[in-house]
């Protein structure tokens, strides 16, 4: 921008109006609609669990004394199974921003969580719901891979009911440990995960639904051989 002290330049002028007139011209070249949400959004999602994992565990580190409480809590595979559920909560509510939230809001749930067992923070009632939650999320796992593999034996009302079970547990478990911010952070991502219609979809034949589910329960399927979850 040339400085107010400055004679106008004539050619200046006559580009910028140039330019501003092309980016008002309307773009009526395109005719084909849109399908997915990267395509909506014209460009490619770059949004990795894995960063935003090492991002929150850096953040707490750094309000922490001793390192040694620093762990990788979220695995490789854990992380792909995140990566495939914020995609289809991104199509399913068309909404960047909503799906990245939900993943954010996970991963720093399972962090405090790993801090606050590393520091040997949970007592013995809360380490034995700790446990029932564990048990609990490998049969929603097993029950989830198996509605995928066998036809005709989806039962979105059983997925929801195993959801809101393990949300239940988790709240119980973490106690007065968690803020009441964290606690709802809880509620955001089990109110997602257990609503019907989302999980209608998820198992849905429309793609792109297919295509996450089926990386989704791949995943499962090796953290259940794993014994990592």
């Amino acid at each position: 921008m040339p400085r107010a002290s400055q004679a106008p330049d004539l050619e200046s002028g006559v580009e910028v109006a140039t330019a501003t007139a092309s980016r008002r011209r309307p773009d009526r070249t395109s005719t084909v609609e849109p399908t997915t949400e990267s395509q909506r959004t014209g460009h490619m999602d770059t949004f990795s669990t894995k960063s935003l994992a090492l991002q929150a565990q850096k953040k707490l580190l750094s309000k922490m004394a001793s390192r040694t409480v620093a762990s990788a809590f979220i695995d490789d595979t854990s992380s792909e199974v995140l990566d495939e559920l914020y995609r289809a909560t991104k199509e399913f509510t068309r909404s960047r921003k909503e799906a990245q939230k939900l993943v954010k809001n996970l991963v720093k749930v399972a962090v405090k969580l790993g801090v606050l067992l590393r520091a040997g923070q949970l007592g013995a009632e809360e380490l034995a719901r700790l446990q029932r939650l564990r048990q609990q999320a490998r049969r929603l796992a097993m029950t989830a891979v198996s509605f995928h593999q066998v036809d005709f034996t989806f039962d979105r009302r059983v997925l929801a009911a195993a959801l809101l079970e393990c949300r239940d547990l988790l709240h119980q478990a973490a106690g007065a440990h968690l803020t009441a911010k964290s606690h709802g952070r809880i509620n955001h991502v089990f109110g997602h995960l257990a609503n019907c219609d989302f999980l209608a979809a998820l198992y849905g034949p429309a793609e792109p639904y297919p295509s996450h589910l089926r990386r989704i329960c791949d995943g499962l399927t090796r953290m259940l051989d794993e014994d990592s979850i």
